[in-house]
């Protein structure tokens, strides 16, 4: 399939899990814990786990209000009555024309967003939720491809699940929400094992961010107002995580690791770099003596981020910076999604086609480690 003759490869598609994912696929040790979902409304995206629901103080389900939630009500109301199948997916990326697309969630982006969540517990939510996505994409594994929970609880809890992943269940990577877990920072040593077992599998990590989570958010002084909330929160937590594998010397230590900042947006990148590589000069022989290069050139070596179909400011991405670092992304079925006009509307960016060729494809390919 060819869209105005380029090939798509979606970053970053969503699903809609059944609610009772994790009722059916959890360990039976856990199964009196296992998180529950709703399925009262159409989008309705919450998930109930540790007797807490999330996302944590949002209406952002299927009864908010506003012109926004009754047009997407409207939008995805057959797709809700069809159960958000594997069908209904593969429908939606025909109408859409997308080729590939790497799975990421929904619920699950709450499955391990409960600071101090018991480890062993949440290992258990990963391990469910990888094999429920094993099953979903069997319809057509070649255009649905998982990418892998796993639990920043426990880093060998973490390792393991990678391996099993990756070796078992054929994903093509692995996400994690970029929040600090447990009061730690990525660099911290404590998750080299997890880094070292990425880059030995040749598999990359994908961080993906999802407002109201119970774990330090960029965004939760503005409280219940989702606007504000959402407006800052995916790309402020996505910059940390950058600094933290730019500056704070992972990606030094790992140069074969492949890391990926999604649904966060694609501007802010030519800042950061500049700001990181400012204070490299400034500051970097006290604070980051382990450092090689400049933290933008790691970014430029390893890093990617991923594009709205409707976000003009990545021209200037193109002209400060290059677009070799940048994957596209539809959201599906989110939301603030285009569907199912996102790729025409990417299109019409004032980008050369090379550009938009390598954004549409050719990127996304060499981060995901998929043949051309």
């Amino acid at each position: 399939m060819a869209h105005n003759g380029f090939r798509v490869l979606d970053s970053d598609i969503h699903i809609i899990e059944p609610p009772d994912l994790w009722e059916r696929y959890i360990d039976a040790p856990f199964k009196h814990q296992a998180p529950r979902g709703f399925a009262e409304y159409v989008l309705d995206l919450r998930l109930e786990i540790q007797g807490k629901r999330l996302p944590d103080g949002v209406a952002y389900q299927g009864r908010a209000r506003g012109r926004g939630a009754e047009r997407d009500r409207e939008r995805f109301r057959t797709f809700h009555e069809r159960g958000w199948s594997a069908e209904v997916q593969l429908e939606a990326m025909d109408a859409e024309g997308i080729d590939v697309g790497v799975v990421y969630p929904t619920r699950g982006l709450y499955a391990q967003a409960i600071d101090g969540t018991e480890p062993k517990f949440a290992a258990a939510v990963a391990r469910a939720y990888n094999d429920w996505l094993y099953d979903f994409c069997a319809i057509d594994p070649t255009r649905l491809r998982g990418a892998g929970m796993i639990s920043p609880f426990d880093v060998d809890d973490a390792v393991a699940e990678t391996r099993r992943a990756v070796r078992d269940l054929g994903f093509r990577a692995i996400f994690l929400r970029p929040n600090a877990v447990n009061g730690r920072n990525w660099h911290d040593p404590y998750y080299e094992p997890l880094w070292s077992e990425l880059e030995a599998l040749e598999v990359p990590l994908g961080f993906h961010e999802a407002v109201g989570p119970l774990l330090p958010e960029v965004g939760e002084r503005f409280g219940r107002n989702v606007m504000l909330r959402h407006i800052v929160c995916h790309p402020g937590e996505q910059m940390l995580a950058a600094v933290s594998f730019c500056g704070g010397g992972i990606l030094e230590r790992h140069p074969r690791l492949r890391v990926a900042f999604l649904e966060g947006n694609a501007s802010w990148a030519p800042f950061l770099l500049w700001r990181m590589d400012e204070h490299y000069e400034w500051l970097g022989d006290i604070f980051a003596r382990d450092l090689s290069m400049k933290p933008s050139e790691y970014f430029k070596r390893q890093c990617f981020v991923s594009v709205e179909c409707d976000e003009d400011p990545v021209t200037a991405v193109h002209d400060l910076i290059g677009v070799g670092n940048v994957v596209f992304s539809t959201d599906f079925p989110h939301p603030d999604c285009k569907y199912p006009g996102a790729v025409a509307r990417f299109l019409e960016l004032p980008l050369p086609d090379s550009a938009k060729r390598a954004i549409l494809w050719d990127n996304c390919a060499r981060y995901y480690g998929l043949a051309e």
